[in-house]
């Protein structure tokens, strides 16, 4: 569980920069320099984050980092400009998409493994609308936040497509012990 939330203001700053890093990319000038001196001790701590990009509701574009490995504000203006012209899923986002575009920002704990020992035992473990989940087999791994729940609330289906997005067989959960991490999020969005 997120125990340190981010403050609003820690949000809106976030979702500001973001907005910012976004606009920018898609327009293919360089991200201004940040004033760290005005930002507080969480922002300036690593972070993992991914940032999701909607038009209408829908999907537009979703990059992020599963482990902290930057200051959560680099983290999230990475991933912004990212989300807009790096999702391999999507064309670039143009200039003209900009106002239509709503961010959302995911701020993510560290994942730890779960175990279980079988297809069951891991349905049962499974919390969700709590839970991201990660899974890996060998050198290939997805992840789902747990706001995909709310497209996909059954636990069995979820990980079915799971499995499709990690590009193997969407039943291979069932039928093979894949290693699982799951990791939880704050979620906050324009």
């Amino acid at each position: 569980m997120i125990v340190d939330k981010l403050t609003s203001e820690e949000q809106r700053t976030l979702l500001r920069l973001a907005r910012e890093a976004m606009e920018c990319g898609v327009k293919g000038g360089k991200l201004p320099a940040l004033d760290r001196v005005s930002l507080t001790k969480h922002l300036l701590e690593q972070g993992a984050s991914f940032v999701t990009l909607t038009v209408h509701g829908q999907l537009r574009g979703c990059i992020g980092a599963l482990e902290a490995y930057q200051p959560l504000v680099d983290d999230v203006r990475e991933h912004a400009v990212a989300a807009a012209i790096e999702d391999p899923r999507f064309p670039p986002v143009s200039e003209g998409e900009l106002n239509g575009i709503k961010l959302e920002v995911s701020r993510l704990t560290r994942p730890v493994p779960l175990v279980y020992t079988d297809a069951e035992d891991l349905l049962s473990k499974l919390r969700p609308h709590v839970d991201g989940v990660i899974l890996k087999d060998g050198h290939r791994r997805a992840t789902f936040l747990p706001q995909v729940w709310d497209k996909i609330p059954n636990g069995a289906e979820f990980l079915n497509n799971l499995c499709y997005k990690m590009g193997v067989r969407d039943d291979l959960w069932r039928v093979k012990h894949l290693d699982v991490l799951i990791y939880q999020v704050e979620e906050f969005h324009e």
